[in-house]
C-alpha cells in the first residue's frame, strides 16, 4: 500500500500547505464582504454555515464522478494513482478554487460571465449557449439513468419516475436554495463520505493488495491499450477525480452563500481534495478487490464496462446490507443531487445573462420552465452517442476556465503560471482526444498529435497576446 498511502498522504497535506499558498495568491480577505450579505434576496443570496456549504459543494461537484471514473480509470493501472492525485492537486483544486473565488470577488457571477470577462465577448456567447446546453443535457441524463435503476428495483415503470423526479427538480431549482438543497444535500454529502471512508478501513484492515506503482506497472496496462492510450485517454475517463469543467458551473452556486472569502478555501480547494481522495479510495479498491489490473479489466468486459456493477458488488461484499444501502444512495440519488444543480445552475446562467432577478417565483418559472422541459423532452431521444461527448465538453470547458484564471492572474500581477502550464496541458489533452478519438473524429494518434500541437500553440500565443494586452492597462 506504499503508492496509495504517499498519495493520500499528497493529498491531505496539500490542502494545508499549497491551499495556503493558493488562497494567498488570490487574496482572500476575511474582511471584504461578500455577495451573501451585499446581495442577500432569500433565494439564491443566502448566508449558510461553512460546514453546509461545503458539503453541498462536495456533492454537487462529487456525484457518480470520482466513484465510477475512478474504477474506469484504474483499468489502466496504478498510473491511475499519479492522475488523480497530482491532478487533483496542481490542477484541479486551483481551478475550482479560482472559480470560487473569483465568482465572489464578481458577486456570485456565473461560469459563462466570469469566462467572458477575461477571454471576450465572442467567447462568453459560445460558452453561454454551450453551457446552457451542457447542464440541460446533464438533467436529462441523470433522470433517466437513475429513473432506469428505480424501475429495476421497485417495478414501477421508469417513465412515473422520470415524472417523479422532474418534479423534484421543479422543486429544487425554484425554491430557495436554503429550504431543499441546504437541507438534504448535506446529509447525502455525508452518506458519500462515509461510504468512502468505509471501504478505506476496508482497505487499511482487510487481506487486499494494492498494486504499487513501479517501473514494470508504469504502462497502460488496459485491454486493447492502442486503441485507449493514457494520453489522452485517462485524463478523460478521470475527470471528477482530478479536475472537471462542470464544477467550475457549480462554484457560483456556493460562492452566493459563503459567510466570508476565506471560507473559500474548504469550501472550493477542500472539496475538490476531498473528491480526489475518495476516486483514490475507489481507483484502490478497484485494483485490489478483483486481485489486480487484469482481473478487474475482465470484470469490466463481462459486465458491458459496467461501473455501477462494480460499484454494487464491491459494496455488498466489503460492507453487507449497509453497503448495499449505501451503493444505492450513491448510484441512484447522487446523480439525482447533481441533476438537479444542473438546472439551478443553467437557471442563474439565463438569468444573468438576461438581467432577469430572481427574486420573485413568476421571474424565477419565467427561465426555468423552458430549462425543464427541454430537459424532458430530451429524455425521449436517443441520446447515447451524444452523451459520449460529455466527458470532452467538460474537460473542454476546464481548459477555457483555466485560461480564464490566468489572464485574471495577469491583471493581478499574480503567478499566471499556476494555471497557465495546466491550461496548456488540458488543452492539448482535449484537442488530442477531439482528433484520435474513435468516438471524435478518428484520425491516427501522430497527425492527431501534431494537429493538437498547432492548435496549442495558436491558442497560447492568443492567450499570451491578451495578458500583455490585459497587463499593460
Amino acid at each position: 500500500m506504499i503508492t496509495f498511502c504517499i498519495c493520500l498522504l499528497l493529498l491531505i497535506l496539500s490542502y494545508f500547505f499549497y491551499g495556503r499558498y493558493i488562497e494567498k495568491i488570490f487574496g482572500a480577505d476575511k474582511n471584504r464582504e461578500v455577495p451573501s450579505k451585499t446581495s442577500y434576496d432569500g433565494i439564491d443570496y443566502i448566508p449558510m454555515p461553512m460546514w453546509k456549504t461545503f458539503l453541498i459543494q462536495f456533492l454537487n461537484i462529487a456525484g457518480l464522478g470520482p466513484i465510477f471514473g475512478a474504477i474506469l480509470g484504474a483499468a489502466y493501472g496504478p498510473v491511475v494513482f499519479l492522475w488523480i492525485t497530482f491532478g487533483g492537486i496542481l490542477v484541479g483544486a486551483v481551478h475550482d478554487y479560482a472559480s470560487g473565488i473569483i465568482s465572489i470577488k464578481n458577486n456570485g457571477l456565473s461560469y459563462p460571465e466570469i469566462i467572458g470577462k477575461y477571454l471576450g465577448n465572442n467567447i462568453k456567447q459560445i460558452l453561454r449557449v454551450f453551457t446552457v446546453f451542457l447542464m440541460i443535457l446533464v438533467g436529462a441524463v441523470f433522470m433517466v439513468g437513475p429513473a432506469g435503476l428505480l424501475q429495476g428495483i421497485t417495478g414501477l415503470n421508469s417513465t412515473i419516475w422520470i415524472y417523479i423526479i422532474l418534479f423534484y427538480y421543479i422543486l429544487t431549482t425554484l425554491m430557495p436554495i436554503d429550504k431543499i438543497i441546504g437541507r438534504i444535500y448535506p446529509a447525502f454529502g455525508f452518506a458519500l463520505l462515509f461510504m468512502a471512508v468505509s471501504i478505506l478501513m476496508v482497505l487499511f484492515f482487510g487481506s487486499y493488495h494494492i498494486p504499487e506503482l513501479s517501473v514494470a506497472t508504469f504502462t497502460n496496462m488496459k485491454m486493447d491499450a492502442e486503441t485507449f492510450p493514457i494520453f489522452p485517454t485517462l485524463f478523460i475517463t478521470v475527470a471528477c477525480g482530478a479536475i472537471s469543467g462542470f464544477h467550475a458551473t457549480q462554484s457560483p452556486l456556493m460562492a452566493r452563500c459563503v459567510k466570508c472569502e476565506t471560507q473559500g478555501k474548504p469550501v472550493f480547494f477542500g472539496a475538490m481534495i476531498t473528491e480526489s481522495i475518495v476516486a483514490l479510495i475507489w481507483a484502490a479498491i478497484g485494483l485490489a478487490f478483483f486481485g489486480g489490473v487484469f482481473q478487474l479489466n475482465e470484470s469490466l468486459a463481462e459486465h458491458g464496462n459496467n461501473a455501477a456493477w462494480i460499484v454494487d458488488t464491491i459494496a455488498n461484499t466489503t460492507l453487507g446490507k449497509f453497503g448495499a444501502v449505501l451503493a444505492l444512495l450513491g448510484v441512484v440519488f447522487a446523480p439525482i443531487t447533481s441533476g438537479d444543480t444542473a438546472f439551478r445552475s443553467a437557471r442563474l446562467i439565463v438569468a444573468d445573462f438576461l438581467k432577469i432577478e430572481q427574486k420573485t417565483l413568476r421571474k424565477r418559472m419565467y427561465v426555468s420552465i423552458p430549462l425543464l422541459a427541454a430537459g424532458f423532452i430530451i429524455t425521449f431521444l436517443d441520446f447515447d452517442v451524444v452523451w459520449r461527448y460529455f466527458a470532452w465538453a467538460n474537460q473542454a470547458l476546464a481548459a477555457a476556465t483555466l485560461w480564464a484564471i490566468t489572464v485574471y492572474l495577469a491583471e493581478k500581477r499574480k503567478n499566471i503560471y499556476l494555471t497557465f502550464i495546466p491550461g496548456v496541458f488540458m488543452t492539448m489533452v482535449v484537442s488530442v482526444y477531439f482528433f484520435t478519438s474513435e468516438q471524435m473524429l478518428g484520425l491516427s494518434y501522430y497527425a492527431g498529435l501534431i494537429i493538437s500541437t498547432v492548435i496549442t500553440l495558436v491558442i497560447m500565443a492568443g492567450i499570451w497576446r491578451l495578458i500583455n494586452r490585459r497587463y499593460k492597462q
